[in-house]
C-alpha cells in the first residue's frame, strides 16, 4: 500500500513523495517487575495522527526496563517469560558490584541488556500492522513503582 501510495505521487508530477513526522512521550506507571501490555496506548496515539503509512519506533528511555513484542492471547506467555528471566538473572546480592538502588539493580540491567529498548513497526492506514497474537509490552525490571518514559516516534506520509 505505501508503494502504491508513492508511485501516484511520482505519477502526478512529484518529485518526491512527502514524507511528515509525529513524536509522542508516552509515560507508563510499573507497578511492579513484569510486563505491562501498552498496545491498546500506543494503537490510540498512531491512529489519531495525520501519517498512514510509514514506519513507528517505539523506544524506551531507560536501561532498567525494555519494550517488547510477544503474544498477548494467553496470559501464561508473559508469566513463564518473567520466570524465565528471573531465574537466568537472580537477584543475588553476591553476585555483582553494582548494587545502588538495591539487590534488584543490576540484574534489572542485565535484563535490559538482553531484551529491547527500540521496536520498529509498520503502520498502514492508521494501524500498526502487528501480528492477530501480537502486543507491545513494556518489560519493567525493577520492583518498586517507577514511571517510564516511552518515545513514539512515526515517519511516513
Amino acid at each position: 500500500m505505501f508503494k502504491r501510495r508513492i508511485d501516484a505521487s511520482l505519477a502526478r508530477g512529484d518529485t518526491k513523495p512527502i514524507m511528515k513526522q509525529a513524536q509522542h512521550l508516552l509515560t507508563v506507571r510499573a507497578q511492579s517487575q513484569g510486563l505491562l501490555e501498552i498496545t491498546r496506548k500506543v494503537a490510540a496515539w498512531v491512529a489519531g495522527q495525520t501519517i498512514g503509512e510509514g514506519l513507528l519506533t517505539v523506544f524506551i528511555r531507560h536501561t532498567s526496563a525494555s519494550i517488547l513484542i510477544q503474544e498477548n492471547a494467553d496470559p501464561n506467555v508473559q508469566r513463564d517469560l518473567e520466570t524465565f528471566l528471573a531465574k537466568l538473572v537472580p537477584e543475588d546480592p553476591h553476585a555483582y558490584r553494582h548494587d545502588s538502588e538495591g539487590p534488584d539493580d543490576m540484574p534489572a540491567h542485565i535484563k535490559g541488556a538482553l531484551t529491547s529498548t527500540q521496536l520498529g513497526i509498520p503502520v498502514s492506514d492508521h494501524r500498526m500492522m502487528l501480528g492477530t497474537w501480537q502486543g507491545i509490552y513494556l518489560f519493567e525490571h525493577r520492583r518498586a513503582p517507577r514511571d517510564r518514559e516511552i518515545i513514539l516516534h512515526l515517519i511516513g506520509e
